[in-house]
């Protein structure tokens, strides 16, 4: 099922408690975050920076990430699309699935595939804003943000650029995270899901992703956020609890570190 066998399981549920660590990241990021406002504003980079929120947030959640980064000339904009919930509140059925995804019927369907609707959505989104704007599309994505963010880019290779993901599943859909148990509940064939989105990668990700992951992740196993598949992937590992990955001040260090590079 997996490049990495059986070693791949959900964050146990104890492991919750080290998220409490994002109330720290939460008062750490003041402190740049108030240092940028008095900084001068470097000339804007001619890119569009687009910052895909995770499961259960919207714009508001990247906004602090998308002040730092504006201020040292790098403007960044939210993905436009309201509270990312994972498609499910898109009525919809395989048959809506543009051309890219390539799925088995599936007699039972529960919505398995609201997230590929929703890369759908999201890729219209990015190529009318490469459009307007006419500059290529980096896009910085948290969670299942970065997801979306690594699957637009796998279908939009001439438009968008370079992915940055915080903590984010490559693998396995909601199957190995803390998400599971309220997929299932809506009575979600997750094997189905983590089969069909494996047959992505004969397609791999051929621009520059920058794949930012804590071992310490209580809601995303760091093993699936492993990329094994993108030829120009770089891995970069930090201790961060997965909630505070958006506020986190070495994270926006890494994120700013690599859009200069």
């Amino acid at each position: 099922m997996n490049p990495q066998g059986d070693r791949l399981t959900v964050p146990g549920r104890l492991a919750l408690l080290k998220e409490t660590r994002a109330i720290g990241d939460l008062v750490r990021m003041l402190g740049p975050l108030t240092a940028a406002q008095f900084r001068r504003s470097a000339l804007p980079q001619k890119k569009l920076i687009i910052l895909v929120p995770g499961f259960g947030s919207d714009d508001r959640y990247m906004a602090p990430l998308g002040h730092y980064l504006g201020r040292w000339g790098y403007p960044a904009e939210g993905w436009g699309l309201g509270k990312n919930l994972a498609g499910i509140d898109i009525p919809h059925t395989l048959e809506d699935l543009s051309g890219h995804w390539r799925f088995s019927r599936k007699a039972d369907y529960r919505g398995e595939a609201s997230v590929p609707l929703l890369c759908d959505r999201l890729s219209g989104r990015v190529l009318r804003r490469h459009q307007e704007e006419g500059y290529p599309v980096t896009l910085i994505g948290w969670s299942l943000g970065g997801f979306l963010s690594r699957e637009v880019a796998r279908d939009l290779p001439d438009v968008v650029e370079r992915v940055i993901t915080l903590g984010s599943p490559t693998i396995g859909g909601p199957k190995y995270t803390a998400a599971a148990p309220f997929f299932r509940k809506r009575g979600m064939d997750l094997d189905w899901i983590e089969r069909e989105i494996k047959k992505r990668e004969e397609r791999p990700i051929r621009q520059p992703v920058t794949a930012i992951y804590s071992k310490s992740d209580a809601i995303v196993s760091w093993r699936a956020a492993i990329d094994h598949h993108s030829p120009r992937v770089d891995h970069i590992e930090v201790d961060a609890a997965h909630l505070g990955m958006g506020f986190s001040p070495r994270i926006w260090a890494l994120v700013l570190q690599t859009l200069a590079g």
